[in-house]
């Protein structure tokens, strides 16, 4: 079946948050943006026919979560990952970022710490500094254009007292990294033997490259339910996050109970109609949509790569493992930060994510969302080439 990710979907005057804050944030119309984590590209039809089943319907009351429901969320991760779960261990969320605070407030104190790993994804640090708690940062190495863990920092702050929670970024965004089966394993017995609850971030766990292999934390050894919590979404991988739908399973009563008191205090709402509805969809008949946008989406970060080695050689792109998310470095440019956002934006014209927002070590970086038509990509490309050509 085509698809027709080649084409130009128009999403400005959609209140999209990709293109249609250009104006406030300074920036023209004529600026390309290859910044937020959503594709360009429209959902698969299976989703698309099921919102459209709700639509002719044409009631929007208050809805439940139907066993259906959770049979594809548990048969997805079954069927991909090899990871076998219960109905009672998963919680649903809003989204994420929302799931990471409410860990955050669930399983430590005020003035307790939360352990993570920069560069990182950005709203990791956030929802640790605004609920009143403090980051122990063991940074990722950075070593011949590939990250990696420093185990003995790690453990060093794993160790440390006031460490109660450790934020796992599982792929890793914006470093690419898929972590190997022994490194998982490696954290979370460091965190197990310290006494640190582990959330791990998977929603870019659909996206893996060459051959590589996402590990679902939970699935590497019954012990670890203890004090391990997976958070998934199919927001990224069918390109549904406006409608705020993710699945969290916590095998462990005592972390579930701890959770949903924490969720009861806020009165969290149930999913939305629509967003239970296109994570169902997405589940049970979007699988042949998403082996086909990974296709071209892999296609992409190679002609990227590519392009960037052969035609602007003073830049380096890290090598993708995971994400559609690629991962930038302009070190080599000798500019200042100012210097750089000047030829990003102004000469470039491009709307990236300055790698500064995924803390101090992402300085001198840029993140580029791959996920759009080619001919996007390749514009975006030749913009940066020929704007560097003027440095």
């Amino acid at each position: 079946m085509d698809f027709h990710f080649d084409e130009i979907t128009k999403r400005e005057n959609t209140d999209c948050v990709k293109y249609d804050l250009r104006a406030s944030h300074g920036m023209g119309d004529d600026v390309l943006p290859l910044w937020v984590a959503d594709m360009d590209f429209e959902c698969a039809p299976a989703i698309r026919a099921r919102l459209e089943n709700i639509v002719r319907h044409n009631v929007y009351g208050y809805t439940f979560s139907p066993d259906a429901y959770y049979e594809a969320v548990m048969g997805w991760y079954e069927q991909h990952f090899g990871f076998k779960s219960r109905k009672e261990w998963i919680i649903t969320s809003p989204g994420i970022v929302f799931a990471l605070a409410m860990a955050v407030r669930a399983y430590t104190q005020p003035g307790e710490a939360v352990l993570i790993q920069r560069p990182v994804y950005h709203p990791f640090s956030h929802v640790i500094t605004e609920n009143g708690r403090q980051i122990v940062n063991s940074p990722l190495r950075y070593e011949n254009g590939r990250y990696g863990i420093d185990f003995e920092d790690f453990e060093r702050c794993a160790s440390r007292e006031d460490v109660k929670l450790f934020l796992l970024c599982s792929p890793h965004n914006p470093a690419g990294r898929v972590w190997t089966r022994e490194e998982l394993a490696r954290m979370e017995e460091i965190c197990l033997k310290n006494g640190v609850i582990v959330v791990s971030d998977e929603i870019h766990s659909d996206f893996v490259w060459e051959g590589r292999t996402h590990h679902v934390l939970l699935s590497l050894d019954d012990r670890y339910s203890r004090n391990v919590i997976v958070c998934t979404a199919p927001s990224k991988s069918f390109n549904i996050a406006g409608l705020q739908c993710s699945n969290l399973f916590i095998p462990d009563e005592d972390l579930r109970a701890k959770f949903e008191k924490e969720l009861k205090m806020c009165f969290a709402p149930e999913l939305n109609i629509m967003g239970q509805a296109a994570c169902q969809a997405a589940y049970e008949e979007g699988g042949q949509w998403l082996e086909a946008v990974k296709a071209y989406i892999w296609d992409n970060l190679l002609f990227m790569e590519d392009y960037i080695r052969t035609n602007i050689p003073r830049i380096n792109m890290v090598h993708p493992e995971g994400t559609y998310l690629a991962w930038l470095d302009l070190n080599g440019l000798g500019l200042s930060d100012a210097e750089r956002k000047d030829l990003i934006e102004k000469k470039a014209k491009l709307w990236l994510n300055d790698g500064a927002m995924f803390g101090p070590e992402g300085n001198g970086f840029e993140r580029v969302n791959a996920a759009c038509p080619r001919q996007v990509l390749t514009k975006a490309m030749e913009r940066l080439k020929t704007a560097l050509e003027s440095v």
